[in-house]
């Protein structure tokens, strides 16, 4: 009964959501993390100190605590010292978030009773990940003290053998439960020399030298012995006993207890192979691949060679997690950790060293493959000659990873991105060569992935500014940093003399541009970042307020009546809110809904179109208008395009780029202007230059075209200006 309702209980916990702990000061931070784990499916309680996080805990026990490390007052690690004095969070979980190189907070962070940590990042769902697997250890962990704490309980009840010795072969005397203990009757016989024999062969000669020592020196006798029974089994048998003494001080011999401790031992040696070894994989988790880490570093700097590690993680593991489910996502796990582990073993490039190799050459056995958790995994070399072996190691395990695995009967394949560090040339520490093989793997994430990377000083240098730029942009919105610029769409034709001329504006693109210091930011800086942090979301709805703001302006000042495209990425479409947002927006400026259109890119708007549909058919219901930006780079299909409810193409600036040189841009273009004509669609040339590209499009059809010829990106001003210069 009392069983099933633990495993009742247990099952309670599995099923509902995780409760998470989430401690920063930084309240963009706070609410963006936050936001991005109960996305994926956590109970979030939000603190914002330290102290704050300790009166919660007074009377409220979550199943893991997030700290950021760095906050004014009471930091993470003064917090987590505390929480550990806790009553009942001695056992507690505890993620602490530092910076990327943050060597002094990793460090810390441990010595203050951190469970793991985690570098601040917007990789929510490889921290989700994390989150995920310190839950899993916790809860195995738990299970198995419990189990460990009934066994304890049961030994205290259990009755113990007890035995004399008086120091001779023959002056063993057991009594009838310690006869039991050794598998013996009651009333057989049982010396000391048949308990010799029946010692694991390898230990009888350290159990007869302790014998001697403990009687030399009159010491207590505490040992655990590997015992062969009379049925063959061996068994675990703990012997502990104390002298006794005659009246003058003479040792007369031993008196003390025996005990069965083979099923204790075996809990010990599980709870140990779980502190130090991955549950799913059975790789060393990354307590164990530190500490071989730190043996590997004393040995290479003993003996003057180099070593290395190289950090791997597999791309787009997520897509099969996400699509096929966790237990195929753990499947992938086994067989990709079975691939890397077959790809280490001791390789031929030795140091020429002149002393005793087999004594030297021991700390080889430290080779191995660690899983840090999720899909990250890292190989430590301890000896290799030079870069090269080390890459060629690299090389070897990409090649290994690239084979197709067989999951629920179909084959799927999986690339990895390695970073390697060396030895002492890219750290002197573990720390520092895990922090820069990690700088040189998302180097080559940001590369187009499959490959291997060696770090270099330049690569810290690079993320140090990304993460500032990050930083920056976050508070972009808040401080009034970001402005848009509008750059014109013109009719053009030809006039009577046959010369091209621009015959009316049809509207204007809005193009975000960031004022940071006094200088303006290119977006090639800063959108494809905002695009990957998912800030991409919130400063596409500032557009397009302000872009309402700027129509409303236009027309009470300036008389200028004009349409206002906006880029919206595919995310803003998926949240499924866009509409919410315009009427919002508009409504708030007091602006129609036609004098808004949408662009949104060809690649962006195939990502899910079924889903998207209904919400282009209300947007164009309401008299917004859409637009497909950059057409011609993407996959969309025909069929798709004759049901989507848009009122505009945009000829991607790439085939306008070569249109004076490649014959075959042209073709692609004179397609483009048929299949716009055929359904009905206004056309837009983006990105023309120069007369001879305007010469092109025009004889192609093409009328209505934006670029560098006719117009930069301008501030609102500025446009209202180069309109009262044009004469349409």
């Amino acid at each position: 009964m009392f069983l099933r309702d633990d495993n009742d209980q247990a099952a309670r916990d599995e099923a509902r959501q995780p409760r998470i702990l989430l401690v920063d000061d930084d309240e963009v931070s706070l609410l963006l993390t936050a936001a991005a784990l109960r996305e994926r499916g956590f109970a979030v309680t939000e603190a914002n100190g330290g102290d704050r996080a300790l009166r919660l805990l007074g009377d409220w026990t979550p199943d893991l605590i997030v700290l950021d490390a760095l906050m004014p007052g009471r930091d993470g690690f003064d917090t987590c010292i505390e929480l550990r004095g806790l009553p009942g969070f001695e056992m507690m979980p505890v993620l602490m978030l530092t910076g990327l190189d943050d060597d002094a907070s990793i460090e810390r962070a441990y010595e203050a009773g951190a469970t793991d940590f985690f570098v601040k990042s917007t990789q929510w769902s490889l921290l989700a990940g994390r989150l995920r697997y310190l839950l899993r250890t916790a809860r195995i962990h738990l299970e198995l003290l419990r189990s460990r704490a009934k066994l304890a309980r049961a030994q205290d009840l259990a009755r113990m053998g007890s035995f004399e010795w008086h120091g001779n072969a023959t002056g063993l005397v057991l009594e009838a439960e310690a006869l039991r203990v050794f598998g013996r009757g009651p009333h057989e016989s049982f010396r000391l020399g048949q308990l010799l024999r029946a010692l694991v062969g390898e230990e009888r000669a350290g159990f007869c030298n302790l014998l001697r020592e403990v009687v030399r020196h009159s010491t207590v006798i505490d040992v655990d012995l590997r015992i062969v029974m009379p049925d063959r089994r061996q068994r675990v048998v703990h012997i502990e006993a104390e002298p006794e003494f005659d009246e003058q001080g003479g040792l007369i011999g031993y008196t003390g207890v025996v005990q069965d401790v083979t099923d204790r031992r075996m809990i010990e040696d599980k709870v140990r192979h779980l502190a130090n070894y991955d549950p799913l994989t059975g790789l060393p988790n990354r307590r164990q691949l530190v500490w071989r880490s730190e043996r590997a570093l004393e040995h290479a700097r003993r003996l003057g060679h180099a070593c290395a590690l190289l950090l791997i993680d597999l791309d787009r593991f997520k897509n099969i997690n996400d699509t096929l489910g966790h237990a195929a996502g753990d499947e992938l796990l086994v067989a990709m950790s079975r691939r890397l582990r077959g790809c280490i073993t001791h390789h031929d490039a030795l140091s020429d060293v002149g002393l005793d190799a087999a004594l030297l050459r021991s700390h080889r056995t430290l080779e191995s493959v660690a899983r840090l958790g999720g899909d990250e995994f890292v190989v430590l070399l301890p000896e290799v000659a030079d870069e090269d072996v080390a890459s060629a190691v690299g090389h070897r395990l990409l090649q290994a990873l690239r084979e197709p695995v067989l999951i629920g009967g179909r084959e799927y394949f999986v690339t990895g991105s390695i970073g390697l560090a060396l030895f002492p040339r890219d750290g002197i520490s573990v720390v520092d060569l895990m922090r820069h093989a990690d700088l040189a793997m998302y180097a080559v994430k940001g590369s187009g992935r499959n490959n291997l990377a060696i770090y270099h000083a330049q690569m810290g240098g690079r993320s140090r500014e990304k993460l500032e730029l990050e930083s920056a942009l976050h508070k972009a919105l808040e401080r009034g940093e970001l402005v848009l610029h509008y750059q014109p769409k013109v009719e053009v034709g030809r006039d009577a003399a046959g010369r091209s001329v621009v015959t009316g504006l049809t509207g204007v693109e809005a193009l975000m541009r960031w004022q940071r210091a006094g200088e303006l930011v290119p977006p090639a800086e800063f959108i494809p970042l905002a695009e990957e942090t998912g800030l991409i979301v919130p400063l596409s709805n500032w557009a397009m307020r302000e872009a309402a703001r700027q129509i409303r302006h236009w027309r009470d000042r300036d008389g200028l009546a004009l349409t206002v495209a906006v880029n919206l990425p595919s995310r803003s479409f998926e949240r499924g809110d866009v509409l919410d947002l315009i009427h919002s927006a508009a409504a708030a400026h007091d602006v129609p809904l036609n004098a808004l259109v949408l662009e949104i890119t060809e690649t962006g708007l195939m990502k899910g179109i079924d889903e998207v549909m209904p919400m282009l058919h209300r947007l164009n219901a309401h008299g917004v208008g859409l637009s497909i930006d950059d057409f011609g780079t993407g996959y969309s299909s025909l069929s798709y395009l004759t049901q989507l409810p848009i009122s505009e193409l945009k000829i991607d600036r790439s085939f306008v780029h070569r249109l004076d040189q490649s014959g075959g841009n042209s073709a692609v273009v004179t397609a483009i202007v048929a299949l716009a004509g055929g359904l009905g669609l206004k056309l837009v040339a983006e990105g023309v230059e120069n007369e001879a590209q305007r010469d092109v499009l025009l004889r192609l059809g093409c009328h209505t075209m934006q670029g560098f010829l006719y117009a930069q990106p301008m501030p609102a001003d500025a446009l209202v200006d180069w309109v009262r210069r044009q004469r349409f």
